[in-house]
């Protein structure tokens, strides 16, 4: 049975059906999920809502908890972080900034990938109604404050590239989406399929996906299975969408017909299924892997650019590079004044001139973080850094 009462009356145990606000004012990663302790209780006062909806067939029904001393509606909503006027919703920067935001959605996300393909590989359906929420907060923050989670795509450890590249690949998608100025309905299809595309890969031997050496032509062949296993394991799942299927099946589809497993060609391969190729290939070549070092993200580009004279669609590459700047937000760039900077946020009017964080001198050494708009700088981009080349930690210095 559901009910509604004051946030005040929650207890451990008890099974939230509704929170009662949208998923920019909370940090969960579902909006029903089984209250674990007095931690989570802390978490959903603290949200600002005077009263929440609870399932008493999946946990503890309040009617039936020993009574406590009655607070007034005053003191209930001053609980609640409100007025006695009525609930009030906290904005989603008084919850937290969008960065803490991301960098905690981050890692949520990376967690529920790896769980889903560890269900898979038990033989588990994937569960929709699990992913959708994650996946509308991942849209969430693409659409609240872009530059908060895209950087976070090029952090990723060697054991964990799969379900991370994942991750990534949705977000940069979303982001991709939103600069087509598609629907959000669609954009929310999009994501799905991106963050699902390789859920194949969990079929597919450790010892492949992670192997530090050439593959073999018989390993190629099981890796490249990924995506027919891929297409399979998603048309099994109750609740998913064509658009979402398109993106998982055709990512490894080329616009010249090189691509696989059908060697689709042109606009035989769906808008999502294109889109797809360029965002996992970006994520691919930009990302240190067990096999070999990611490229820089400008270098990166350049390679779509050139790319697209045979494998990608030309219009779409240039629409994707006007999503994430021709210098991504999170690439190490060098200055006209020998300085090293971080890349913060882009500008559509100047996208040479975006806002960075001077962190380095080329003498080699730090300098005190500044952020400058170089708009508004006589100081210019001369060209892009390796983080590695400067021995500098790009996860202390992203998304800040």
């Amino acid at each position: 049975m559901i009910k509604l009462i004051p946030v005040a009356r929650l207890r451990p145990g008890m099974y939230i059906h509704d929170l009662r606000c949208g998923w920019l004012q909370h940090d969960f990663v579902r909006n029903r999920f089984l209250l674990g302790d007095e931690d989570d209780v802390r978490k959903v006062r603290a949200l600002g809502v005077a009263a929440v909806e609870v399932d008493t067939e999946r946990g503890l029904d309040p009617d039936t908890l020993p009574t406590e001393p009655t607070a007034t509606p005053v003191a209930e909503a001053e609980n609640a972080g409100g007025t006695g006027d009525g609930p009030r919703l906290q904005t989603a920067s008084k919850v937290a900034n969008p960065f803490e935001r991301a960098r905690a959605l981050h890692r949520e996300a990376s967690a529920i990938v790896r769980d889903l393909l560890n269900d898979i590989r038990l033989g588990k359906q994937i569960e929709i109604e699990k992913v959708e929420p994650l996946v509308e907060r991942i849209v969430d923050s693409i659409f609240t404050q872009q530059d908060a989670l895209l950087p976070l795509a090029r952090l990723k450890q060697h054991d964990s590239y799969t379900f991370q590249h994942s991750v990534s690949v949705c977000a940069l998608m979303t982001a991709f989406a939103r600069t087509l100025q598609l629907p959000r309905e669609l954009i929310h299809e999009i994501a799905v399929g991106a963050l699902l595309h390789d859920v194949g890969k969990a079929r597919v031997p450790d010892e492949i996906l992670n192997k530090p050496g050439k593959l073999t032509d018989a390993e190629f062949d099981r890796m490249k299975s990924h995506v027919v296993q891929s297409k399979i394991i998603l048309q099994a799942t109750p609740g998913i969408s064509q658009i979402a299927l398109d993106v998982a099946a055709q990512h490894h589809e080329r616009f010249d017909g090189t691509g696989y497993p059908n060697k689709l060609k042109g606009e035989q391969i769906s808008l999502y299924g294109r889109m797809g190729a360029i965002v996992d290939v970006y994520d691919a070549i930009s990302s240190n892997r067990v096999y070999h070092k990611g490229m820089a993200p400008t270098e990166a580009l350049r390679k779509l650019l050139d790319w697209s004279a045979n494998h990608f669609e030309p219009r779409l590459v240039k629409a994707f590079i006007r999503s994430v700047g021709i210098y991504p937000t999170g690439a190490l760039v060098r200055l006209e004044s020998k300085r090293l900077a971080v890349v913060q946020a882009q500008h559509a009017d100047k996208p040479m001139q975006p806002t960075v964080k001077v962190i380095f001198h080329t003498a080699g050494h730090y300098l005190r973080p500044e952020d400058v708009d170089l708009r508004r700088s006589q100081d210019r981009i001369v060209g892009h850094e390796d983080f590695t080349d400067w021995n500098i930690d790009p996860a202390r210095w992203l998304a800040q």
